[in-house]
């Protein structure tokens, strides 16, 4: 095994030697990919939470660096990827197709592109300018995320830390956006500070986090400022096991850890609470490090059995001719079946088209059900009260039962994609075992990122020239027509009765034009919640339709070229064994001897990865020869 590059890397290049000579370009496709996977071996945490609960801080100490500024009146606008680098360099990411003018600082203009994304270099202490509300007020820059490398040893094997946006809180758009990033995420870490126990966004965040990413941890942090932390973390854990969220809690305090790491002090530094979560982090990238090798010998196991299968077809068409009928027979119903996996009639795409199509139907029906319960509700609460009294706490209230909907409907569907995939993946399992690909629902920003606010009631509110209009208009019926009355008994027109009355009329006239205008703004508060929920459908469903597709694309493709190797692994072995049965003499000794050598080549690479998943602490899988 080489010791240069990551652990493996020396057993792949010899695999696509072998694959290259063999003239396999089908599985050259798989190799290619498992070895770019080999080269970044980034393990992404998430570091997520309300607003002001310190993040960012808890970042800052873990690095022992000011690397995402920190600040009572700062606030994170920008998510920030804090990676192993030799130099410090920070990086601003934005999307190819907007205006680089947006980047107006020192170095805009040299940034280079790469894919759909454009990066600009600037200088770390001119990051707070670009990530932070006060200098880029709700992402006016249009930034996707900022890089920061620099040369930490917590970071040295890969460990990228990702400080995530917490304006608004878990219960707001941003819960969306950090969902679809979780699938993608190797840990998760929920930041809340002691000040007071979780509240109920928080652990709803964590009951869906743990069904998109099973790595879940839970952060205490700012224990030094409050000395009821026990209690508070006694009850945090208590709502943990309620939610039935299997997750650590650990209590920490950033600026303990600083101070320690400042002056050396490793008592201080033990009650800072660090080691704990440095340790659960250290975990993760050994776990990450352990999964990555159960891939990679996935990999390795499917290529050398294909190219082994040929060779040991031949081989024993070579060393026992009389076996040569049976063996023939055998490799013909192979390949029929594999014809069969990839023909467009084969079950498997059957079964992936009828289930997307079920689950793009399901997923409407949920997520217009979960809104016309959002509908429902919010019409109620509209018709009990002042709509323009209450707009404000009712646009809030609107804004998290939107987030919470679709975030619903968005774990639900990851499930269901995995779900599918599963039911496919089992049309091949007489042919051997295939790992899954890696499958996401996309990482593009929150839909609700671009659904228009919910609309300014219009306020109805009358001046007080209009209600004494309005009452004088309603008291002049009165006054006349109880005042014409009155004169048949010899009374003025004008006289106590009549002005009785018109007060009476007057009064109910401004009753009655109250109770009207509040049923005006209630029809307008409700046509504009059902104008917000039905933006909310248009945009959310057309990114779920999208992102599902991308979905079944991504499947089609990896089974059917699962489906392409075999079939071509069992041609080949077939035309190999056919050839084997007319080579005689003094050739088919040397051809047995040639095969021999590639066969125990193919029976090292095994013996080596084998050996490489020891050394990771994990079970061999799909050792079968």
């Amino acid at each position: 095994m080489s010791a240069v590059g990551p652990p493996g890397l020396d057993v792949v290049d010899r695999l696509i030697s072998l694959t290259k000579a063999g003239d396999r370009s089908d599985l050259m496709q798989r190799l290619a990919h498992t070895r770019r996977r080999l080269l970044d071996p980034a393990v992404r945490v998430l570091v997520v939470g309300e607003f002001k609960q310190g993040k960012s801080q808890l970042v800052n100490a873990l690095v022992d660096a000011p690397v995402c500024p920190v600040d009572d009146d700062i606030a994170t606008a920008v998510p920030t990827e804090v990676s192993y680098s030799k130099t410090p360099t920070t990086t601003l990411v934005h999307s190819a197709d907007d205006d680089p003018g947006l980047l107006d600082g020192p170095d805009a203009g040299h940034g280079t592109v790469a894919r759909s994304t454009q990066r600009v270099q600037v200088p770390i202490e001119d990051l707070a300018g670009y990530i932070c509300e006060a200098g880029n007020p709700a992402n006016r820059r249009g930034l996707l995320c900022a890089e920061v490398g620099i040369p930490r040893q917590i970071l040295a094997d890969g460990l990228v830390l990702v400080d995530t946006t917490g304006v608004g809180g878990l219960s707001s758009a941003h819960t969306t956006r950090t969902l679809a990033a979780l699938p993608t995420a190797d840990a998760v870490l929920l930041v809340s500070d002691a000040s007071q126990e979780y509240s109920e966004p928080e652990i709803d965040f964590l009951r869906q986090a743990t069904k998109l990413c099973p790595n879940v941890a839970c952060v205490l942090t700012k224990i030094d400022l409050y000395p009821q932390w026990r209690r508070i973390a006694e009850l945090d854990r208590v709502h943990l096991t309620g939610a039935k969220v299997d997750a650590d809690l650990l209590p920490v305090s950033s600026a303990l850890r600083l101070h320690a790491m400042h002056t050396g002090n490793q008592r201080l530094h033990e009650d800072s609470g660090f080691s704990a979560l440095v340790r659960y982090l250290l975990g993760a990238v050994t776990q990450s490090d352990r999964l990555s090798r159960r891939s990679v010998a996935h990999d390795v196991f499917t290529v050398t059995d294909h190219l082994a299968l040929s060779l040991r077809a031949e081989l024993q068409a070579l060393g026992d001719p009389e076996t040569n009928r049976t063996m023939l027979a055998e490799l013909e119903a192979a390949k029929s079946r594999a014809e069969r996996l990839q023909r467009d009639t084969s079950r498997w795409q059957q079964t992936l088209s009828d289930g997307m199509a079920d689950l793009n139907a399901d997923i409407e029906f949920d997520l217009r059900d979960r809104l016309r319960q959002v509908i429902r509700n919010g019409e109620s609460a509209l018709e009990e009260a002042d709509p323009a009294a209450i707009w404000e706490q009712f646009t809030e209230w609107l804004d998290q039962q939107l987030a919470a909907a679709t975030s619903d409907n968005f774990v639900w569907a990851n499930q269901r994609v995995h779900w599918v995939a599963q039911q496919v993946a089992e049309h091949f399992a007489e042919d051997g075992g295939e790992l899954l690909p890696e499958l996401r629902l996309g990482d593009a920003p929150s839909t609700l990122d671009e659904v228009p606010g919910l609309a300014e009631l219009t306020t109805d509110k009358p001046t007080l020239g209009t209600k004494l209009l309005t009452g004088m208009r309603g008291s002049y019926g009165g006054v006349l027509m109880f005042g014409m009355l009155t004169t048949l008994a010899g009374m003025a027109l004008i006289n106590p009765i009549s002005i009785a009355a018109g007060l009476v009329l007057g009064t109910k006239t401004l009753r009655e034009d109250k109770k009207s205008r509040l049923k005006r703004q209630q029809a307008e508060a409700q046509m504009l919640l059902r104008r917000q929920v039905d933006d909310v459908i248009f945009h959310v469903g057309k990114e779920c339709r999208d992102r599902l597709r991308q979905v079944q694309r991504l499947l089609r493709d990896h089974f059917s070229a699962v489906a392409t190797e075999l079939q071509r692994s069992l041609t080949e072995s077939l035309q190999a064994a056919q050839k084997a049965a007319n080579t005689e003499g003094s050739a088919r000794e040397q051809r047995i001897r040639e095969i021999s050598a590639e066969l125990e080549q193919i029976e090292a690479l095994r013996r080596d990865v084998r050996a490489l998943l020891s050394a990771a602490g994990s079970t061999p899988c799909g050792t079968g020869s």
